[in-house]
């Protein structure tokens, strides 16, 4: 188990908590029972899990088939609309569906619900029960198939960008502007009704469950429950909480990416939770907890954990093998189970010893999802393993086939929050994120950003695998492996060592996007207000420091002609013969900025043509030839320094050369980077790099750009430093395992001074 995990939130008070008793549920089973296709769900020993775990029985609730849809939600959903269809046509509580039917005919309502899993089927079924039309509104990332299953139900599915909680408002929204009536299990201050009726609803579960127990194990003594509001979780409480005799553990589940019960809880108030990348825990990847739910999760849950996805899918896996049909958010719990009896701590608080008899609430059958990757890594070694096994080829700078950087962002995004990490996504352009952890402060303190980027060159022309993530004598092997998730694993590792250093200054992991196009991962980070008193790049360095590298221009350069028939020379200027003037005084130009002045550690700067493209078929003359160049430029050189050389080439030509004409532009352009080696800042990383490896660093300056000059056009402090590698955009590629624990130590060091 992850030592450095987000750890499981105690409640002691919480199992001599009760609460009163609830309304009678009766006419709520009286209307289940109505509903076609009714009939209780089984309640299923796990025996070889209970003597796995050392506890005296496990059972669990099985949903995988609830009145026709795989999952207990059609309970709530029912009820909801019932209830809130009844009020709005002033129908009596004790209608059958016939009437709810006849009296929607003559005053149509629609019905609107946000989801992110089995909540929107629920209702879509139920509206097709009630003869009523349905929209549901989906956050980005919701599974194909999850949207599939809700449109087979009859029911207008429309995907917004954004996450659940905006579905949620989406949904609201629509609903008030067409006088609908919004289904929903989340609760505000104004929208409480349906949101308890919903809960109400989940008590025939808990009743039927009652009922079942063997007279061997009559209560159980522990429950536990997933959370996504906290709606269904409420009903827990409240069901076992007011009972008069002695109560059970209730103990809660939630997914690592989307903690929003488990985080309001350590605040001691209810706070929103960011979850910007999709979980196959989907129903129950929510941020905020329902208001009515608060108050009952806050004083009767006992213990509230968080699961990884790897974990629900291999609770998925253990379920199966006992022959129950479980999905992730059902087998979440047996997930929380086993996380708390593998840790000493939570089997001794929570008492789940040899006596203990534990019911898990398994809220829905299965389904499909993409079997994810684990988060339990802890060290650099098997962190850099798994990035460099997860495919993050630039989209536009690999070619087709590019993968990107989306399944990367995920996996630090959840490595992070497995690990209790504040993390936030930056996703200016679909299927570019850029991944910010935060260790925070306590105040006062200076800030510290590491700054590494997720995506590789193309893993065309690779020699072997380049997804291997093989270790041969102390390497690491695979496309990126220096370039650079080495450094960035180093940097990840750092920045959770700083969780509990009792820094006053904050540290920030940027994980980025693009560096190796255009870079707009750190600008949009930049963008975002993620900053720094200083940072660090880990671009493979050999563990030397790096205070400057050259910047860049690119420009294109049309050299214009005339086109016409090739049999035409009367009538047609040849623009490619034309460009040849060009490219002759280019190299002369390239000879010049070589023997010209130098840059005292950078050297001089540098130009060449990159590509050139004109004609269109062999028997003409073509009109436009075009070349782009690029100049790497040196401290003091601009783009439009640069522009003003190139142009006076071309201006020159154009007076000498007959019909020679020219349009030039440019195209993009990045900035040098040079810190003064004087720097405190430089001085500080200098002493860090001497404790940790003992011996002075050397100092560079590196022919390359990196995104150290966009930091430090925004005026942070910043260095390189990164572990020892050979083989960066080649066909093979390593980083030295042994580097790479280095510069995580070092990172660590410099962060426990800088923000101390």
């Amino acid at each position: 188990m992850s030592s450095s995990r987000l750890p499981i939130f105690f409640n002691p008070a919480a199992d001599s908590w009760t609460t009163s008793p609830s309304e009678s549920t009766d006419l709520v089973t009286a209307f289940h029972r109505k509903l076609p296709g009714y009939a209780p769900t089984r309640l299923v020993p796990l025996d070889d899990i209970a003597k796995e775990l050392g506890v005296a029985a496990v059972y669990i609730k099985e949903e995988c088939n609830r009145i026709g849809v795989p999952s207990f939600k059609i309970l709530g959903a029912s009820w909801g609309t019932f209830r809130a269809v009844a009020q709005k046509l002033n129908l009596p509580l004790d209608s059958d569906l016939a009437a709810i039917k006849e009296a929607t005919k003559a005053n149509p309502i629609t019905l609107f619900a946000a989801t992110a899993g089995n909540h929107g089927r629920a209702v879509a079924r139920v509206g097709s029960i009630l003869g009523l039309p349905v929209e549901i509104f989906v956050p980005a990332g919701t599974h194909p198939d999850t949207v599939r299953f809700i449109a087979d139900e009859g029911a207008r599915v429309t995907a917004i960008s954004g996450s659940y909680d905006e579905a949620v408002r989406t949904a609201s929204d629509e609903a008030e502007r067409q006088s609908g009536i919004l289904i929903q299990d989340t609760a505000w201050p104004g929208y409480e009704d349906i949101p308890n009726w919903i809960v109400a609803g989940y008590t025939t579960l808990l009743t039927e469950l009652t009922t079942q127990l063997p007279a061997a194990h009559p209560a159980p003594t522990h429950v536990l429950a997933p959370v996504g509001v906290g709606s269904f979780a409420s009903a827990v409480v409240s069901h076992y909480k007011s009972s008069s005799s002695s109560s059970p553990s209730i103990i809660t589940v939630e997914p690592d990416t989307a903690p929003c019960l488990h985080a309001s809880l350590r605040a001691s108030h209810p706070v929103s939770v960011p979850t910007p990348f999709p979980t196959i825990l989907a129903g129950l990847n929510c941020g905020t907890v329902s208001s009515t739910a608060w108050p009952l999760l806050s004083a009767g849950v006992a213990a509230a954990a968080t699961v990884s996805d790897a974990e629900a899918h291999e609770a998925c896996i253990a379920l199966a093998a006992q022959g129950i049909d479980a999905g992730p958010c059902g087998a979440a719990t047996l997930a929380a189970l086993r996380r708390c009896c593998a840790d000493a701590e939570a089997r001794g608080r929570l008492g789940l010893g040899a006596g203990a008899v534990v019911v898990l609430l398994g809220t829905e059958g299965g389904r499909g999802y993409d079997a994810p990757r684990g988060v339990a890594v802890e060290d650099v070694e098997g962190v850099a393993r798994e990035l460099v096994r997860i495919e993050s080829t630039n989209l536009t700078g690999a070619g087709a086939g590019a993968k990107g950087e989306a399944e990367v962002g995920r996996w630090i995004a959840a490595w992070l929050a497995h690990r209790g990490v504040e993390t936030h996504v930056v996703e200016e352009v679909p299927g570019r994120p850029s991944v910010v952890g935060v260790v925070r402060g306590t105040g006062g303190g200076k800030s510290l950003m590491f700054n590494g980027h997720v995506d590789t060159v193309t893993l065309a022309g690779y020699e072997g695998d380049p997804l291997s993530g093989d270790v041969v004598d102390g390497k690491l092997f695979g496309r990126g492996a220096a370039d650079m998730k080495g450094g960035l694993a180093a940097a990840m590792v750092a920045l959770v060592r700083c969780k509990d250093a009792g820094l006053r200054g904050d540290v920030v992991l940027a994980a980025v996007a693009d560096e190796e196009d255009l870079s707009i991962g750190t600008e949009q980070v930049l963008r975002a207000g993620w900053t720094a008193d200083a940072a660090i790049v880990g671009e493979p360095s050999n563990l030397g420091i790096v205070t400057a590298h050259k910047g860049f221009v690119w420009l294109e350069v049309d050299v214009l002609g005339v086109a016409s028939h090739g049999s035409r020379p009367d009538l047609g200027v040849d623009a490619i013969s034309k460009a040849g003037y060009f490219l002759v005084e280019l190299d002369r130009y390239a000879k010049r900025l070589e023997q010209g002045p130098r840059h005292p550690a950078l050297g001089p700067g540098s130009v060449h043509a990159s590509m050139i493209k004109g004609g269109e078929e062999a028997s003409s003359y073509p009109a436009k030839c075009t070349i782009t160049v690029e100049r790497r430029t040196v401290p003091g050189e601009t783009a439009e320094t640069v522009r003003e050389e190139v142009d006076a080439i071309l201006k020159r030509l154009e007076a000498e050369v007959p019909s020679f004409q020219y349009e030039l532009r440019v195209t993009f352009e990045r900035s040098t980077f040079d810190i003064d080696r004087a720097h405190p800042f430089v001085s500080l990383v200098s002493q860090k790099v001497e404790e940790t490896t003992g011996a002075k660093p050397t100092f560079l300056a590196e022919p390359f750009w990196t995104d150290c000059a966009l930091l430090s056009d925004a005026g942070i402090p910043v260095v390189i430093y990164g572990p020892k590698g050979e083989g960066l955009h080649a066909k093979t590629e390593w980083v030295d395992l042994k580097s790479v624990e280095t510069v995580a130590e070092t990172l660590t060091a410099v962060a426990r001074e800088f923000c101390k």
